[in-house]
């Protein structure tokens, strides 16, 4: 199965936390809290990946979070917000 770096901004107690995917542009999700983002993130992916599945597009290649913390356009946001490695648990393919 493939993992991929979510990157989590939590606002604070009187905001919604976010949920987004460097490697997948549009995937997002989020909750009431950090612990209900989290457990909403799965679904998210799998979703955007059946989305893409059946644009008969492929999936991107989930980057190592050293990967990402290589490209200038994450720096400020890995820096500034926690990160979770989240399972792509649909039996979609990464591109390879």
């Amino acid at each position: 199965m493939a993992h991929y770096i979510a990157i989590i901004e939590d606002a604070g107690p009187d905001h919604a936390v976010g949920v987004w995917f460097p490697d997948l542009p549009g995937c997002t999700s989020g909750g009431d809290d950090v612990d209900e983002a989290l457990r909403n993130a799965p679904e998210a992916l799998e979703l955007y990946a059946e989305g893409l599945q059946a644009d008969g597009r492929p999936l991107p290649r989930a980057r190592s979070l050293t990967e990402l913390k290589a490209d200038p356009e994450f720096t400020e946001d890995l820096n500034a917000n926690m990160v979770a490695l989240i399972e792509l648990r649909a039996p979609a393919h990464a591109a390879e």
